[in-house]
């Protein structure tokens, strides 16, 4: 076959990819006019990831899971919006790795709204000004986000699901020469995190402007000549600024985990899940010990926990952000949570994916 057959094959499988989507959409529309009919929720994760590991197990082709969950996790945004179109909020500015979480998750066509600040983005949740909201908690370089486990404690919202996703930073400059460059914008974390980089191509003296975000940066370098921006791939596209250079960061294994919260919202069980809540103990000798104790008498795998001020008074007091393995109808987890419901707040079961 020659490059004209080739293309026309695709051209006629892509013809078949059309109709079957469009078949499938018409299921999706008549799922969601039962949903709305019994005001269920659109938004299942743990049904996703079961599409998901459905599919990898029948795979016998090319494609890769990452390939696979790529290409349904837009399916899914799309069916969702069909089904009931939805309203994110994120940590922007537009651009940003919380950016690039909440489009990995909820697709490039649903109605994202781009908030300065983490606690815009609980508030905006809490007053169901938005449907869901994405949020940093935690880097595995450089720990947890203070700021987004404080609001859990402080507002009524749920966690719905977690991301872990990569940070890979993108070096991207109208130039297409690097001679040209004599000057690159970014925040200070990027370059901290692509020094190896930075001095490879460019030594030890050149420029570097430190600005808000990395989202800055891409326009900066899109408006002044001889300038580069060290930025996320999602900036750069959305800027219209070329790509130079992928993944120039330093260490390949830096992972942010990310949270999707919202009002009033629990999860059905998955295969294997994870629940998070708050806990306040009391101020005698080995409460907390006695407490986490009592995981490993039901058979509890801990896998995080959080002191935070509880800022009462002037004393010294705390509550707990914990995370352990499991849905909270698990019988296991019943009998802890109804034991302790006095000092225990509920915060989500979800699927576990770090």
């Amino acid at each position: 076959m020659d490059l004209n057959d080739l293309r026309n094959k695709i051209d006629s499988i892509d013809d078949q990819l059309l109709t079957l989507l469009n078949e499938r959409m018409q299921v999706v529309k008549s799922v969601g006019e039962l949903k709305r009919a019994s005001n269920a929720i659109i938004y299942r994760p743990e049904r996703e990831k079961a599409i998901v590991d459905r599919l990898e197990s029948k795979n016998k082709g090319l494609l890769s899971r990452s390939a696979i969950e790529a290409i349904f996790l837009e399916i899914f945004a799309v069916s969702r919006n069909m089904e009931l179109p939805e309203r994110i909020a994120f940590l922007g500015p537009e651009g940003s790795f919380t950016h690039q979480a909440a489009e990995s998750r909820f697709g490039a066509t649903s109605e994202y709204v781009s908030l300065k600040t983490i606690k815009s983005v609980f508030e905006s949740v809490d007053t169901e000004r938005v449907r869901f909201g994405v949020v940093p908690v935690e880097n595995n370089q450089q720990g947890s986000v203070i700021e987004t486990i404080d609001l859990l404690g402080e507002l009524d919202v749920k966690i719905v699901a977690e991301m872990p996703m990569p940070i890979h930073f993108t070096f991207a400059s109208k130039e297409d020469r690097l001679e040209k460059i004599t000057k690159i914008y970014s925040k200070d974390i990027a370059f901290r995190q692509c020094r190896k980089f930075i001095v490879d191509y460019f030594g030890e003296d050149i420029p570097l402007v430190e600005v808000a975000s990395t989202s800055k940066a891409t326009q900066l370098a899109l408006e002044n000549e001889g300038t580069a921006a060290i930025c996320s791939h999602i900036a750069a596209k959305l800027y219209d600024l070329p790509v130079l250079f992928e993944n120039i960061e330093d260490s390949q294994s830096n992972f942010t985990r990310f949270l999707i919260i919202s009002k009033n919202f629990n999860n059905q069980k998955g295969v294997e899940d994870k629940t998070s809540i708050l806990l306040k103990t009391s101020n005698n000798p080995g409460a907390l010990a006695l407490f986490l104790k009592e995981f490993e008498d039901v058979g509890i795998n801990l896998t995080k926990l959080e002191s935070r001020p509880a800022r009462e008074g002037d004393s010294f007091k705390y509550w707990f952000l914990v995370d352990f393995d499991g849905h909270y109808l698990d019988d296991n987890v019943q009998k802890i949570l109804k034991k302790h419901e006095d000092s225990i707040r509920f915060l989500g079961s979800y699927v576990k994916l770090c």
